[in-house]
């Protein structure tokens, strides 16, 4: 018996909150003594780690919105029809003077809109060049140069190659070289691939100076910042950037260290920017992080102690008040587990206890509605499969006439007739499916390839479109007919309502453990409200109310019918079948086009 006591689970409740609450109030003050320093020491370092380091984040996020602004200006340019032509013609793109100063007036704006901007030369692949501010040394071709092979080899990419170094291109201005810090992205041919040529940015070094010098650590620590090759962009005077130890630091992204420099210990913390590729590293004396220790460590001394007194008084009230809510939860829960789940928690705190009675009650009550919404489901789930297979299932002797009709319409040779009949029978054939509801999704896109060769048919050049789908997804299985009802309203709704030819992108993919399918037109677009009321009714599928058509819903059958039928059956047969978060979802832009994704589950096998 003694035995049994002696063994801290058979304790009461009550007993263990007060040895607890006991133990917290006086251990401390006996332990404390010899912990608080090291305790003090270690939260000031963390505290100062995670300023440094905030600080140092903020001071990158600044350093990539001004070099994403260049990137930004360098797609400008690239996308200019004249600069384009000048990266085909050449100077013979500008047969006058005026066609020639209207482009130089357009780069010209971005210096004037960018004081940071020191120059801009657009440099073709024959070594031709545009600019305001620069221009080269020597006659020597400038494609030679180190910066635009660097630019080459970057294959479009933005990118930085620091200071300019014995370069043969220099500006009016006589910027120096440590004053500049240049940008190059080279303008690739869409098709082709092959190099354009390159646009070259200049950009003052003085915004680097003027975002990080302001910044301070401390008493007397500063901010570094340097290139992805070690060389600075950026140091204060005094500083011993020169000591640093580069190659450690530019090894990882993130990090700190410490060591002696001139027999004092420096902290040393930094992070590498994944845009930019420049490293800012904050240093300051480690002495600078200790002071105030003596002050914290009297505080945190008296107040325990005052804990300690406070506590053996509290231990006996607090741990009755709060063991006899949980006795009474507890024999409430065996009360349910026997089959009773119409008990409830009446109690009138507000504390954790009455959070946790207030939780005990909706948690029945949660069981209750899901045990009522499963039934639900499951009816929903039978009618839709019920609506899919009268809606889908084609009798037989329809695709046998049609082998009939392609039969004659080859002999007579009417070869067009021929394929479209061909493909509306496949439709049928894979539509049937021999009455099964999960197909490979292979068959899927055989399906719409078919229904989408049968539209081609009837609307000739205004209608293209791609199919492409991993190898590696042709053998997973999906519900079957889920891309035709968006491909149709693709059409119908995105492609028939533009001028001019459009264009339908289908594209399996898998990601995150899902079969992600996305449907993309460029097609008339929907507006925002017709978007958003389209994505509430989707919503609304699987809920016990939601075949009760919304005010929304019904204003918009009296001045215009957006019913969405096939969308919403496809919503309902995967959210009925798998829940969420698999379904459909929509994003479009007026006048712009759609894109509808469809999120499936992986199925290896028919289930």
């Amino acid at each position: 018996m003694r035995t049994k006591w002696l063994q801290f689970d058979n304790w009461s409740i009550r007993d263990k909150l007060i040895l607890h609450i006991l133990l917290i109030s006086i251990f401390p003050a006996l332990c404390l003594g010899l912990l608080i320093s090291w305790a003090t020491s270690y939260t000031i370092e963390e505290q100062v780690n995670g300023q440094t380091s905030q600080l140092i984040g903020n001071v990158n996020k600044s350093l990539d919105y001004h070099a994403s602004n260049m990137q930004n200006v360098s797609y400008l340019i690239s996308f200019n029809p004249e600069i384009g032509k000048f990266f085909a013609e050449g100077a013979s793109a500008f047969p006058g003077e005026q066609e020639r100063y209207k482009t130089l007036k357009f780069l010209q704006g971005f210096t004037t809109l960018h004081s940071e901007i020191a120059g801009i030369m657009v440099v073709n692949h024959k070594g031709e060049y545009l600019s305001n501010e620069m221009y080269a040394r020597t006659s020597r071709n400038l494609t030679e140069e180190n910066w635009y092979q660097d630019a080459v080899k970057a294959k479009g990419i933005f990118k930085l190659v620091g200071h300019p170094v014995k370069r043969n291109v220099t500006s009016h201005a006589n910027y120096k070289d440590e004053e500049v810090v240049s940008f190059v992205r080279a303008v690739l041919d869409p098709e082709t691939q092959a190099v354009q040529g390159v646009v070259l940015i200049d950009f003052k070094s003085r915004l680097i100076a003027e975002v990080v010098r302001d910044v301070r650590l401390g008493k007397s620590g500063y901010l570094i910042v340097m290139d992805d090759k070690g060389d600075a962009l950026y140091a204060p005077k005094n500083s011993i950037v020169d000591q640093l130890d580069r190659e450690r630091i530019l090894t990882d992204n993130a990090g700190d260290f410490a060591e002696k420099v001139d027999g004092k210990p420096i902290q040393y913390i930094y992070q590498k920017s994944s845009f930019t590729g420049w490293t800012t590293v904050g240093v300051f004396p480690m002495q600078d992080r200790i002071q105030g220790i003596n002050e914290i460590n009297l505080y945190i001394v008296s107040f325990v102690f005052l804990v300690s007194l406070l506590g053996i008084a509290a231990s006996y009230y607090l741990s009755y008040s709060i063991s006899r809510p949980i006795i009474q939860l507890s024999s409430f829960m065996h009360k349910v587990e026997n089959g009773n789940m119409s008990i409830r928690y009446n109690g009138k705190r507000r504390d954790e206890i009455g959070m946790l009675g207030n939780s005990f009650n909706q948690m029945l009550a949660q069981i209750k509605r899901l045990l009522r919404q499963v039934n639900e489901e499951q009816r929903l789930k039978r009618e839709a499969e019920l609506r899919s297979l009268q809606a889908h299932i084609q009798p037989h002797f329809l695709y046998n006439t049609l082998d009939t009709i392609q039969w004659l319409a080859r002999k007579d040779g009417a070869y067009e007739a021929t394929e479209v009949v061909e493909s509306l029978s496949r439709l049928f054939r894979i539509g049937l499916s021999r009455g099964k509801e999960i197909i490979p999704l292979a068959d899927e896109f055989e399906h719409i390839r078919s229904y989408l060769m049968i539209q081609k048919t009837r609307y000739k050049d205004k209608l293209n479109y791609s199919i492409d789908i991993e190898p590696e997804l042709m053998n997973l299985f999906v519900i079957k007919l889920i891309l035709q009802p968006v491909v149709e309203n693709a059409i119908y709704h995105g492609i028939k309502e533009r001028r001019g030819p459009g264009f339908i992108s289908i594209r399996a993919t898998a990601e995150e453990g899902m079969v992600v399918i996305r449907i993309e037109d460029d097609g008339n677009g929907m507006t925002e409200d017709k978007l958003s009321l389209l994505r509430t009714q989707l919503d609304q599928v699987g809920k016990t109310d939601y075949m009760q058509p919304t005010p929304q819903e019904k204003g918009e059958e009296e001045g215009g019918p957006l019913k969405s039928y096939g969308l919403r059956n496809v919503q309902e047969r995967i959210r009925l079948s798998y829940g969420e978060p698999y379904g459909i979802s929509i994003d479009s832009q007026w006048k712009s086009g759609t894109v509808v994704t469809i999120r499936h589950p992986i199925m290896h096998r028919e289930e």
